[in-house]
């Protein structure tokens, strides 16, 4: 054919990839830390309606399982295998070199998302990821194990632990963007990942309406902080004010009642290491109950919110269509808060809740829950969101720290309807079941790999059947050397490390003393080990079994250690003891620049000055919860300051404004040294001149923050200092480029950086 005008020039057919036909829209909902006796749908005092609509129309699963910890359990819920097989053995910020604990997914256990997408889905996530590497979170990637690269054509939320619930730090894709409010206009972070994921929907069934989609919908809540709007924390008030112990009594009763825990279940003995609420200081105890008011309002407004969306997907008349799992949380509720509650949670991650007295919190008590706080309740209050079983989060060997009630709502794919599933099911499990309702094989081979065969099992039998029988018969639990195993109905644990506790000594882990529980003890409060050693043997030999087979071994119980990448043996973004930054980068994590925390060093700022003289921030690290940062003050002034987890800030402030042209900033801090933690003097340097000195008492010892980045020319989220604010962080001239040097490197410079000795120390970083 010569002429395109010819009639019979047509274009070629376009088959689209689709899934079989009534394959369903697929929603998974996983929130954060919340305990199994949280909810009002699995007998808890928190009102969560939209859980309760979703059981009503649907299934409730009570023995459910994650893995003890948030990384972990989303990197097994998104690729149907174990979490050490995929080498999330615990969170990314503490990955070692063994094969389990990398956090570098393998190519041959690809996500669910992906094997969707690639049979006709759309997918989207929106929320909490934590499953990329640490060194792999700066604006330059490589973005391979990011969310978008990861089988989900969108993503809506933002990459780490946890993050700021009013000055989040959010990434559409793979980009940085500012959230679109304030918290002084009512801005919150579920709220607007829940707009956008409402605006998705409608978007993807408005132009695709013949594709199914998969949307993976997990907010940063109710991780720590507890941020919430004082109208719902205040729905609560006085509710708690009996204490922990008499609210697992009235929740244990209530389970019992809705049929969510066996009849013959008992409630577990509260453990020695967590005290009852009689042995709380009575002047700390209004404080206690405020901690409880704002975490319970802080899950309602989620679920709420969660409500909006299935409203959409009703309006848009496809939520009977929609095959929704609501796994109510990632884990058991959260003894991360010290048994006394905590102001800043920060405190709690560097090891030091010391500093935090129960003066402090008492002056603040209002602030609780607001964006002046980054607080985290008790250990107390977690125990009994976990009614009716032993311990919390982190505990793997227990139920307490894995079982999380989760519902299951398919009106179009399951004719049941509020009825209970007490089969054993676990998040690896979530994947095959999926794949099995949508009619799609499991993937023997994806973009080119092989795949190693999912290791949970489809639940699809239990849907129709209540007596249906039990395919998932085996699962290893493990989590900071706390292990057990579940096999036929037969539990063996043993307790190792204790969550709260970051930095302590622990025993050697053949002095662990193990706990076996026969079946029928739903809640493991008999032990039976003295009269079951054989029992109890075999099932300690399978642990090993199974932990060899999915790369749980070799075993790591440091905590505290291994957010130190050399104690880790780790890979690091950055290497040597320099590093130049160049104006307009921001949004940079505490991987990808040099580590400044507990040595001596120099951060040096070439800046351009207008000529009526400037202000704002040159360099800014963390925020109003522990950082530093070096800035002009409104009034043109050279300053540092050093923010001490919000409970001081050490300022040197020049006394002459700085002015307008090209200038250098310097600021040199000699450590004390003698261990982590420790003070130190910051000198201020004004083109090689001394300006300023300040005495810095102590410093933040391990992390700013999780989410708190590096950023020239403003500073990003929650300010470090009280000298500026939203409106005046910004510099006004021009950072041209910042120097951080550290330790001997600091001292090679006298009180200047040359253009000349800038360059050589780029061109040894190459």
């Amino acid at each position: 054919m010569v002429d395109a005008k010819d009639p019979d020039a047509v274009f070629p057919p376009i088959v689209p990839v689709r899934p079989p036909a009534g394959a369903p829209n697929v929603l998974v909902v996983l929130l954060d830390d919340v305990g199994f006796g949280a909810s009002s749908a699995f007998g808890g005092l928190i009102n969560t309606p939209t859980a309760d609509r979703l059981a009503g129309d649907g299934l409730r699963y009570t023995r459910f399982h994650t893995t003890a910890l948030c990384a972990p359990t989303r990197a097994a819920l998104l690729t149907g295998r174990n979490h050490h097989t995929v080498g999330m053995g615990a969170i990314t910020e503490l990955a070692t070199s063994a094969p389990g604990n990398t956090s570098i997914r393998p190519q041959d256990c690809a996500p669910l998302a992906e094997t969707l997408r690639l049979n006709g889905y759309s997918t989207a996530q929106f929320g909490k990821c934590h499953e990329v590497p640490v060194w792999e979170t700066s604006p330059m990637g490589p973005h391979d194990r990011w969310p978008t690269s990861s089988g989900f054509e969108h993503f809506y939320g933002f990459i780490g632990g946890e993050t700021n619930q009013y000055e989040p730090a959010i990434y559409q894709d793979t980009v940085p963007v500012e959230p679109e409010g304030r918290p002084e206009d009512g801005y919150h972070f579920t709220k607007d990942m829940t707009d956008k994921s409402i605006d998705w929907v409608r978007q993807q069934k408005s132009l695709m309406p013949d594709k199914p989609f998969f949307m993976y919908w997990a907010p940063g809540a109710t991780h720590a902080p507890h941020h919430v709007p004082p109208e719902w924390s205040d729905k609560y008030k006085g509710r708690f004010d009996g204490g922990w112990d008499a609210l697992r009594d009235e929740i244990f009763a209530n389970q019992k009642q809705i049929g969510v825990i066996g009849p013959d279940a008992v409630l577990t003995e509260r453990p020695e290491e967590i005290p009852s609420w009689d042995e709380m200081e009575d002047d700390l105890k209004p404080i206690l109950t405020r901690q409880m008011e704002i975490y319970a309002g802080f899950l309602e407004h989620t679920d709420s919110h969660l409500g909006r969306l299935v409203d959409a997907l009703e309006e848009l008349e496809i939520l009977d269509e929609t095959l929704i799992f609501y796994v109510i949380g990632d884990n058991g509720a959260s003894a991360e808060g010290t048994p006394r509650g905590t102001f800043n949670e920060l405190l709690v991650l560097n090891g030091v809740p010391e500093l935090e007295t129960t003066e402090f919190m008492a002056e603040r008590i209002d602030l609780f829950g607001t964006p002046d706080a980054f607080n985290h309740y008790a250990v107390g209050w977690a125990h009994a969101m976990c009614t009716p079983y032993q311990w919390t989060k982190q505990v793997a060997s227990h139920w307490g720290g894995t079982r999380n009630g989760t519902i299951v709502h398919w009106p179009k794919g399951i004719e049941s309807a509020g009825e209970l599933r007490h089969q054993f099911g676990h998040v690896i499990d979530i994947a095959p079941t999926v794949l099995q309702a949508a009619g799609i094989p499991e993937p023997v081979k994806v973009n080119g790999f092989d795949q190693h065969p999912y290791e949970g099992f489809a639940l699809n039998e239990t849907f129709g059947s209540a007596s249906a029988a039990e395919v998932h018969e085996t699962q290893y639990f493990e989590m900071f050397v706390n292990r057990g195993i579940y096999h036929k109905g037969w539990t063996a644990v043993t307790r190792h490390s204790i969550p709260w506790q970051m930095v302590e000594d622990l025993p050697a882990y053949h002095d662990d003393v193990w706990e076996l529980y026969e079946p029928g003890d739903w809640s493991q409060s008999n032990d039976v080990s003295a009269d079951n050693p054989d029992q109890l043997r075999r099932l300690q030999e399978l642990f090993l079994v199974e932990a060899a087979r999915h790369n749980a071994l070799p075993l790591d119980d440091r905590r505290a250690q291994r957010f130190d990448p050399d104690r880790a043996g780790r890979p690091q973004l950055i290497k040597g003891r320099s590093q130049i930054l160049y104006g307009g980068m921001g949004r940079l994590s505490e991987n990808s620049v040099v580590n400044v925390k507990n040595k001596s060093h120099a951060v040096t700022g070439q800046i351009m000055v207008p000529a009526g003289g400037g202000s704002g921030t040159i360099i800014a690290q963390g925020g109003k919860f522990g950082g530093w940062t070096v800035y002009l003050t409104t009034d043109g002034r050279p300053a540092y300051c050093y923010n001490l987890f919000g409970l001081d800030l050490f300022k040197a402030v020049g006394n002459d404004p700085v002015p307008g042209g090209e200038h250098q900033i310097r600021l040199e801090f000699d450590y004390d040294g003698g261990g982590p933690g420790r003070g130190g003097t910051a000198t201020l340097y004004v083109d090689g001149e001394s300006v300023a000195s300040a005495r810095v008492d102590a410093t933040v010892p391990g992390v700013f923050s999780a989410d708190e980045t590096t950023d020239l020319g403003t500073d990003t989220a929650t300010g470090v200092t009280d000298d500026l604010d939203h409106s005046t962080t910004t510099f006004t001239g021009d950072v041209l480029w910042v120097q951080m040097d550290l330790g001997d490197a600091a001292q090679d410079f006298d009180h200047m950086v040359t253009p000349e000795e800038r360059y050589r120390i780029a061109m040894s970083r190459q």
